[in-house]
């Protein structure tokens, strides 16, 4: 019941002003900053660890903008996922190395996880013709479920579970579609490597250099910014020399370029998510 009313709740505000929505989500923001401590102590760990050279001032100040940017980035879903199409096209604006996504060249895009990462991915199904497939993880509510598949695929898309394997993501990437990746949070131990990110060691999936190799594919960061008028997706150039024949030196090098998109816009990023949960054998846990 809680589920349908939330959906009904989000086709409601999709018709509204975008700034209306924005402070809804502002309002909503500062609220769970002061209810959820639990998650704000999450944020805090990772700042600390991530930017030890910062002010309590001034982790206190993004710690806030995270808390109210993730909240105005799941209420944007509402227009994204059902507002006009002509409205989503106006409020997202793809822009940058766009010819990276032309053709039928093998192409992984490299997707952190900003707090706009559903826009980007509405961004680039609605606005390039190429098709994209992404790995998707099924909700456990089936009412949330259905509605977040329909969502994110309004506009097209291939959504593979992780239970198709390796072999379906290839093919589809040998087959001209655009292969869509997120391997930079805490998936936990299992295939996950070391490696640093901001310095402290971080358990990753190397799926990206991986993937990569076995599709014979180029590598296309896409970094999606929430703006005043809605999102800009923007294309980055592939990375050249990427992936080499060292996995786990291919994984380091992405949490240092991940670094750079993040210290641009740090307030914008996951930092809700537990990344340093999985702990190398022996430290303690941090969170």
């Amino acid at each position: 019941m809680i589920s349908h009313l939330g959906i009904l709740f989000m086709r409601m505000l999709a018709p509204l002003p975008l700034a209306w929505v924005r402070a809804l989500g502002h309002a909503l923001g500062l609220v769970l900053h002061v209810l959820v401590r639990s998650r704000r102590r999450v944020v805090d760990v990772n700042l600390r660890l991530c930017f030890p050279q910062w002010s309590e001032a001034q982790r206190a100040r993004v710690r806030r903008e995270v808390f109210v940017n993730v909240a105005q980035s799941w209420l944007d879903r509402s227009w994204l996922w059902h507002g006009r199409p002509e409205v989503v096209r106006r409020r997202l604006l793809l822009t940058g190395a766009l010819r990276e996504l032309a053709g039928q060249e093998p192409t992984i895009i490299f997707a952190p996880h900003f707090v706009g990462l559903d826009a980007g991915v509405t961004a680039l199904t609605q606005q390039q013709p190429r098709p994209m497939t992404g790995i998707y993880t099924p909700q456990s509510n089936k009412v949330v479920d259905a509605w977040v598949m329909e969502g994110r695929n309004r506009f097209g898309g291939k959504p593979l579970s992780r239970a198709d394997g390796v072999r379906g993501l290839v093919s589809a990437l040998r087959q001209g579609d655009l292969l869509y990746l997120l391997p930079d949070m805490n998936f936990g131990p299992e295939e996950s490597i070391f490696v640093p990110f901001y310095g402290v060691p971080a358990a990753t999936v190397p799926s990206l250099s991986r993937f990569a190799r076995l599709g014979r594919a180029k590598v296309v960061p896409v970094v999606t910014r929430m703006t005043p008028s809605g999102y800009e997706v923007r294309v980055l150039e592939a990375w050249a020399g990427f992936p080499s024949r060292d996995v786990e030196a291919d994984t380091a090098l992405m949490n240092e370029r991940l670094q750079g998109y993040i210290d641009a816009m740090p307030g914008q990023y996951y930092w809700v998510h537990k990344r340093f949960k999985t702990r190398p054998p022996g430290e303690p846990g941090v969170y």
